[in-house]
């Protein structure tokens, strides 16, 4: 059953003040907010190894965010943002990046009331000042194939024989979040980047991870945590508030993952130890969405996408995670494949059964929010005297933001 959950009930004074509007110069120097037995405790990041249980298995979102904010010019000056969301054609995020003349993406477009379909020219106004010979070489266009409601197909084209990739990062820019209300600067480049980001397609970075640094990784690493990588590409709905006045007449955004083979062997054994650490709701949302897929291989023989309220519905659900991870395993073995790629619409809110997911890692999340709804349903009502706590106690919000350890709540 869905639960009948007012939005409003989940909502908390920020001051703007308390927005972390930059980095700090070290990583690890953000401060962390440990939660694991009902008392709150001010720590630093850097120290986080000495707080997780020994023989865990942490799990990492290895997404790449991509400068995902174009701007072009008319023939008659009126300035177009597109703002690249998913690849269309071709649809495989490697495959896109890696073309070298044309793709089309789904985007979201700036000023589109303006744009009558003309082919634009990109604008260097908003490019770096030493790349202009590159970008006048890249000779990058862009055309308008469909236009939605909310979203457009765009075709991109250029010259050089370069890859996608290569183009959009001389000609592009990192799209921050909306409220941190300041332009792209350069320090954005490298820190709104976690450290072990590889898969290119992110349009947000996982941001409970911008805090790990080498000297972290390699405290956990000694205290024996496994480490494992999944990539989800976290999509631009991730920003979005919920604007309806009950959550179950929320649209959850759609979001692609990827996890391997490996991946799913290591879990399924680490599942045993009930010590499963995410980093990052991006990765709570991938681990908890595993469970479904693998129910679906055990009950119709394929893993199929993960719907935004199938945990709620009635379904009798007796598999347990060990069943579930196995029968993920056992498709792919049986199908010579090497890796699950998916998509998941899953909210995770109060009245979800976490399946997977022991401890979380997160940062503090914007009033109304999905995000905050996440962090609720593996806490319960204390997330409020948690969020309390971290205001009193000067933690910097949102991505830019400190940190927080959490147990689940089983």
């Amino acid at each position: 059953m869905i639960p009948n959950i007012k939005i409003e009930d989940y909502n908390y004074p920020l001051p703007e003040h308390r927005i972390a509007k930059y980095p700090l110069e070290n990583r690890d120097d953000s401060k962390l907010l440990v939660n694991t037995d009902g008392i709150f405790r001010c720590e630093r990041f850097r120290d986080i190894a000495g707080f997780l249980p020994e023989d865990s298995f942490m799990v990492f979102n290895e997404t790449k965010v991509v400068p995902a904010r174009l701007f072009f010019k008319r023939e008659t000056g009126a300035v177009i943002e597109i703002f690249c969301l998913e690849p269309s054609y071709p649809e495989d995020y490697q495959q896109c990046f890696s073309t070298t003349e044309r793709c089309r993406w789904k985007a979201i477009v700036g000023n589109l009331k303006k744009w009558k379909g003309d082919r634009l020219t990109l604008m260097c106004d908003h490019c770096a000042s030493g790349q202009r010979d590159k970008i006048a070489a890249i000779n990058l266009k862009a055309e308008l194939v469909e236009r939605t409601d909310n979203t457009c197909i765009v075709e991109f084209s250029w010259a050089g024989g370069i890859s996608f990739s290569q183009v959009i990062t001389v000609c592009g820019n990192v799209p921050i979040p909306p409220y941190l209300n300041r332009e792209t600067e350069p320090i954005d480049i490298a820190r709104y980047q976690t450290t072990y980001a590889r898969r290119d397609g992110s349009v947000a970075a996982p941001t409970a991870g911008l805090h790990f640094t080498e000297r972290v990784m390699a405290d956990i690493e000694a205290k024996g945590i496994e480490p494992g990588y999944v990539t989800l590409h976290v999509g631009a709905g991730t920003f979005l508030p919920v604007k309806s006045e009950f959550v179950a007449d929320h649209n959850m955004h759609s979001e692609p993952f990827v996890v391997t083979l490996d991946f799913l062997e290591r879990l399924e054994t680490a599942l045993a130890a009930e010590n499963v650490i995410a980093v990052g709701t991006t990765s709570v949302r991938t681990l908890e969405s595993l469970y479904y897929l693998g129910v679906h291989c055990i009950e119709s023989g394929a893993p199929g996408s993960v719907a935004q309220w199938e945990p709620y519905r009635d379904h009798g659900y007796g598999h347990t995670a060990e069943d579930a991870i196995g029968a993920l395993v056992n498709y792919l073995k049986k199908n010579n494949q090497n890796k699950i790629v998916a998509r998941t619409c899953l909210i995770i809110m109060p009245g979800f059964e976490y399946r997977i997911v022991k401890y979380i890692v997160t940062n503090f999340h914007q009033p109304k929010s999905t995000l905050l709804l996440l962090v609720s349903a593996a806490i319960g009502d204390g997330w409020r005297d948690m969020y309390q706590f971290a205001l009193d106690n000067d933690f910097r919000f949102l991505s830019y933001g400190d940190s927080s350890l959490l147990k689940v709540r089983r």
